[in-house]
């Protein structure tokens, strides 16, 4: 499994150019997953949304930007609530997919492009920057600036990713695989936790703060738990980066394996537990220090 871009600034400049050209070559990886993505991908917890607005003080009719909107998972929440959603997303595909979902709310419009060089029409600035499952594919020396640049005095920004947890009463499943990950060549990616525990997600407070540009950070971790076929499992795995990259061969070898062992369970399914870290930090005036 590739490693997730990290932040150290003790980076060489020849391997910070290297990690950048591995998350572009994988951040552009989800357009082939465009048609399956929003069926796939687990919805966020509703009161993840509730908590957001609560902690960005956010009113219906506020101007909401979103970068990598994908097809719209956390989006349509949010325009149901009555705030109008700008979005910035990469993939083409993924943007196209995204207004078919979206096509019933006036209050939606969806840029195609990269977050990065992306400009906001003139004289208009946001209460809240989001981003869902998105934020680690930013460049990280640009991110904050760039979110900062649009935010309105006191806009927040908030971000937050749905990731693998595993809770001590969990499916054994996923550790009768792992010898199956290890033959494939498919490492787990040094930068990550290994098997957290639900609630036990790192966060990203120092970073944030560490920016010097925003301020009065909050975390909140949420945790829901999703039953699935093996079909319908297999599809979300295509929808994983890491997984899009294995060679045919590997997926053959893996999806073969999660078939022939819930077919041999008597509902067929296993049981996948997913956690949250929403942060939220308030745009500071100027640069702390």
């Amino acid at each position: 499994m590739p490693r997730r871009p990290g932040t150290a600034a003790s980076r060489t400049p020849a391997i910070m150019a290297q990690v950048s050209n591995d998350r572009e070559r994988l951040r552009s990886t989800f357009e082939s997953a465009a048609a399956s993505y929003q069926q796939a991908r687990p919805d966020y917890p509703a009161e993840l949304y509730d908590e957001l607005i609560r902690l960005a003080g956010l009113r219906p009719g506020d101007r909401l930007l979103e970068i990598g909107c994908a097809t719209g998972k956390a989006t349509a929440p949010l325009a149901r609530r009555g705030f109008r959603v700008t979005c910035v997303e990469l993939g083409r595909e993924l943007a196209a997919q995204a207004r078919r979902q979206l096509a019933r709310y006036p209050g939606v419009t969806i840029d195609d492009g990269a977050f990065e060089t992306w400009l906001a029409p003139t004289g208009v600035q946001y209460q809240l920057v989001f981003a869902a499952t998105a934020w680690h594919w930013l460049d990280p020396a640009v991110r904050y600036q760039k979110a900062w640049d649009v935010l309105a005095p006191g806009g927040h920004l908030a971000f937050w990713a749905a990731e693998h947890v595993f809770p001590v009463d969990g499916d054994p499943i996923f550790d009768e695989l792992q010898p199956v990950y290890d033959e494939i060549g498919s490492a787990h990616p040094a930068d990550k936790p290994l098997r957290p525990r639900p609630g036990g997600l790192p966060d990203s407070r120092a970073e944030i703060e560490a920016s010097g540009l925003f301020g009065d950070v909050v975390t909140r971790q949420f945790d829901w738990a999703v039953s699935y076929p093996a079909e319908e499992y297999i599809g979300l795995l295509d929808t994983f980066s890491s997984h899009i990259a294995l060679a045919r061969w590997q997926r053959d070898r893996l999806y073969g394996e999660i078939r022939r062992r819930l077919a041999a369970r008597p509902d067929g399914r296993l049981r996948r537990h997913w956690g949250a870290v929403l942060h939220v930090a308030r745009r500071l005036g100027r640069a702390a220090g």
